[in-house]
């Protein structure tokens, strides 16, 4: 089968179209007959080598080929022995993998655990399906980790970005009151994803927060990366969800929760709910531009560059 991938870490231009034995489906698991993959900033960071700082997390780096992709949409084309869902041949799925080695989500053909697999939402193409696993699962981490009350205050930093616009439209959904920032240009699409408040983005964001809420917000989801800049927004006993590992000072009983959707890589029941939130309309998935699957390294170059309102996608 055809894969984008890579033999040595490096920039964009080490990507290439790989020959790999095809694989199949074995007990529990389904194939999927790859038509989009989404490209995320990870993507990127893995390709250049960064999971090499992370092997007492990810495990030990595999032998080359490499190919990376946590997240796709496509069309089930074969089932395994002992599968308990209702998947059958032909049916429209999106799905999550963890891209160690060469099993990700870069591939015409994809073999998954049956609880990595979903119905893709009703009405969606698989350009746009292809863009909420990975987000989506981190989205719904996160909030399930600062596990707040129905009435509770959040922030969003970042909330213009796949993932904090995910973010912040769960944490509506689920009955939270949503702080965000954004710059004057984002500003109309941050309220769309329903944002009660809005503020200047900034690395000051923490004092113009304070001077909302006068305690501190109850949790703060950082997709802006600012990690301890935040700190000062969070009320005492609150809690702050950060990317990339990072764990800031013990203080004031904040607790601090780095995210790694990996721990949700097989929840079928929420990856299949935020499905069904697209379908009611409390998700938006946002597709930046579309690239064939052979110009990923143009892509990735694209996602470096930063400032994409939602995710490229690679189409097979």
């Amino acid at each position: 089968m055809k894969a984008i991938g890579f033999t040595e870490f490096g920039g964009p231009e080490v990507l290439a179209t790989l020959d790999l034995p095809e694989p199949h489906a074995g007990p529990g698991q389904v194939r999927i007959r790859v038509h989009a993959a989404a490209v995320n900033p990870s993507d990127c960071m893995t390709r250049a080598g960064a999971i090499l700082d992370h092997q007492d997390r990810m495990g030990e780096v595999p032998q080359p080929p490499y190919v990376v992709g946590w997240e796709v949409s496509g069309v089930v084309d074969e089932i395994g022995l002992d599968v308990c869902g209702d998947f059958t041949i032909g049916d429209h799925v999106i799905a999550i993998t963890l891209p160690v080695g060469a099993r990700g989500a870069y591939v015409e053909s994809l073999v998954v655990p049956e609880e990595s697999v979903a119905k893709a939402p009703a009405g969606v193409g698989h350009v746009a399906a292809a863009t909420l696993p990975m987000n989506g699962l981190t989205a719904r981490l996160a909030l399930d980790l600062l596990a707040l009350p129905s009435g509770s205050t959040v922030a969003v930093i970042g909330a213009v970005g796949a993932l904090g616009g995910f973010a912040a439209q769960l944490a509506k959904a689920d009955g939270l009151t949503v702080i965000a920032d954004a710059s004057p240009a984002d500003e109309a699409t941050v309220a769309l994803l329903g944002a009660d408040t809005i503020l200047r983005r900034g690395p000051d964001i923490a004092d113009r927060i304070r001077e909302v809420v006068r305690d501190g917000v109850d949790g703060l989801i950082d997709c802006a990366l600012l990690d301890d800049a935040v700190l000062p927004a969070v009320r005492d006993g609150g809690g702050i969800c950060t990317a990339r590992f990072y764990t800031g000072p013990r203080e004031r009983g904040i607790t601090w929760h780095p995210v790694f959707v990996g721990e949700y890589l097989r929840q079928q029941r929420k990856l299949d709910q935020l499905a069904r939130q697209v379908e009611s309309g409390a998700l938006t998935l946002r597709v930046a531009g579309t690239y064939p699957a052979e110009d990923a390294a143009q892509a990735h170059h694209e996602v470096e560059k930063g400032g994409l309102r939602g995710r490229l996608v690679l189409v097979f």
